[in-house]
């Protein structure tokens, strides 16, 4: 599935592709990345891993600590994140949306953003690869970012890591990679500039914020920003982009 050339940012000739696995209520940098690609490919066939972000994100208690929220999953080692199914016994959504609403009854914006997400929230889903991308699509035009958002799941993915991560920018016409500084450690940068694709490193720097319950805590769910910053947050995540690519 290739997508029209009417459908991507314009801007030259140059078209940054960007995979990440979807993740719930992202940080700062998964928007960072957004914001700076073109075609953006939610990698939902990859494994889904326990302990990790496609599932649970932190925000910032009262108590000036971070705090997890973690949507109920039933989910076997390997099984793909597209096929994860929420345990919605738990009433996981509710407590979610309580504990937002006190930990940030303070917060200038939580009247302005509450609404909406618990409509988000709330919603009879069945995946968490689904509802995790919604609140990537919540956030993103919170925060006023966009892209050409496609899934892998759509797409033909072939090749060892490198290799499938190559195909994809071929495939969809970038001819740059954005990729987060941990993919260092496994991504074959020569093989993409041999076949004319340049990598490109994030470089994420955080930003420093108004933000209530006592001392600056970065990492937080990009949330925190919004109920914190409200349409302030946008220029704000907009002023990491100094020396970027």
């Amino acid at each position: 599935m290739r997508p029209a050339a009417g459908d991507l940012k314009t801007g030259g000739t140059r078209r940054t592709l960007v995979v990440l696995q979807p993740s719930y209520l992202p940080w700062l940098g998964y928007f960072d990345q957004i914001r700076r690609s073109d075609i953006f490919v939610f990698y939902d066939t990859a494994a889904f891993d326990k302990n990790g972000w496609r599932n649970r994100n932190r925000i910032k208690s009262e108590a000036g600590q971070p705090l997890w929220l973690t949507v109920p999953v039933a989910a076997r080692l390997g099984t793909p994140i597209i096929e994860v199914e929420i345990d919605s016994r738990a009433g996981w959504a509710r407590k979610h949306l309580k504990t937002i609403a006190q930990n940030y009854r303070q917060a200038p914006h939580i009247e302005a953003y509450l609404p909406e997400l618990e409509e988000v929230l709330t919603k009879p889903w069945r995946t968490i690869c689904d509802l995790a991308i919604e609140t990537v699509s919540l956030l993103s035009r919170w925060l006023r970012v966009e892209s050409q958002f496609l899934r892998a799941s759509d797409l033909s993915l072939r090749g060892d890591r490198s290799e499938r991560l190559l195909n994809l920018c071929l495939d969809l016409g970038a001819t740059h990679y954005l990729s987060g500084d941990s993919a260092k450690t496994y991504l074959d940068v020569e093989l993409f500039r041999s076949n004319g694709v340049e990598v490109i490193w994030q470089d994420f720097a955080y930003p420093v914020y108004p933000q209530q319950n006592g001392p600056f805590i970065s990492h937080m769910s990009a949330l925190d920003l919004v109920l914190n910053c409200g349409p302030a947050s946008a220029e704000i995540l907009k002023e990491t982009a100094v020396g970027q690519q």
